[in-house]
């Protein structure tokens, strides 16, 4: 599937104040996309904010050198956001994932914007250019920057490249195409050094993560001949061990290396009390339609929901879920 770019470089050309907001809980496709498009459009002598319902994970700062991403309710205000010609939201569609962001949504006067590539989506009154076959958003901002012939800074193409690396696993996921590759390695001729910015991802654990790590994969429970693989982290833990929310993060695709698993999920218990669930496949089982039934979405092989308490009850709903994934002879598509 190939976007039309056209009408998104006339608007930025017709306009001069953009504000780049994405979903709750960033992860590097997120904050990488968004650095990478801010960079563009200030390169164009645009004036650009960044704000985003949450703040940036601590591991995730160092693609955020000029701290240029602000969170709404610290720094700047919902009336302040509204200050804006044109709002573009990156990396998902829908209202769920934008907390205080989807305030200034609904009543800014700004023409809205939204760049994605997940099939789950709401109607945010915006002008849409979405492509679900790209694996990451990151690939979309790289082609659209190209397309109207950009030129990528080593800092921009660095968070560019964070974006598609960590949203295909490094490569090893199954969205991965030659498309994603060809974009990979387009912005390594920008200077992107992988190995440097692998170790920057995935190779400064705290003892205290790999403490948590070790609890969490200590619970993994197989279910349904083994074909499902579940486990969950208490608020305690994090007391227990010293770990951080963000050091959750690849739990729930390490349970899917157990040999015969074709589906997983990792519920992650918040300080409201609310269950945050992490859904992945390497199968046909849809995780996005899973994750639908409760409010959440995201790809057919990896999905996100949020779940009222208590943790017990919430893994017992989504457990009857995956129950009918596995034993409907017509499965969810």
């Amino acid at each position: 599937m190939s976007i039309d770019w056209r009408p998104l470089h006339q608007l930025i050309n017709a306009h001069q104040r953009f504000v780049i907001s994405s979903h709750v809980r960033p992860d590097a496709d997120a904050i990488g996309s968004e650095i990478g498009l801010a960079m563009f459009l200030m390169q164009q002598g645009k004036q650009v904010r960044i704000i985003n319902p949450s703040a940036t994970p601590e591991h995730l700062k160092f693609l955020d050198p000029q701290g240029l991403i602000q969170k709404i309710g610290d720094s700047v205000s919902v009336d302040s956001a509204c200050e804006t010609d044109v709002h573009i939201v990156v990396d998902t569609g829908a209202w769920q994932q934008l907390p205080d962001v989807a305030d200034v949504l609904r009543k800014t006067q700004a023409m809205k914007v939204v760049i994605d590539h997940h099939l789950s989506s709401d109607d945010l009154g915006a002008q849409l250019f979405k492509d679900v076959s790209a694996a990451a958003v990151g690939v979309l901002i790289t082609e659209f920057i190209e397309s109207v012939g950009g030129i990528f800074q080593v800092e921009q193409a660095t968070a560019l490249f964070a974006a598609v690396a960590t949203d295909t696993g490094w490569f090893r996921f199954s969205n991965v195409d030659s498309r994603t590759l060809q974009a990979a390695a387009r912005l390594v001729d920008y200077g992107v050094q992988p190995h440097l910015l692998y170790r920057e991802l995935y190779e400064r654990s705290s003892l205290a993560r790999l403490k948590l790590h070790s609890l969490v994969l200590g619970r993994v429970t197989l279910c349904f001949g083994g074909k499902l693989a579940h486990t969950r982290v208490q608020q305690q833990d994090f007391i227990d061990t010293g770990a951080l929310p963000t050091d959750t993060e690849e739990l729930v695709n390490q349970c899917l290396t157990i040999e015969g698993t074709e589906a997983a999920f990792i519920l992650v218990e918040q300080p409201d009390g609310r269950i945050k669930g992490s859904l992945r496949s390497r199968s046909a089982v849809n995780v996005a339609a899973v994750a639908e039934q409760f409010g959440g979405g995201g790809h057919r092989q990896a999905a996100g929901v949020m779940l009222p308490g208590p943790l017990p009850v919430a893994e017992e709903r989504l457990l009857a879920a995956f129950e009918h994934q596995f034993t409907s002879t017509s499965p969810v598509h």
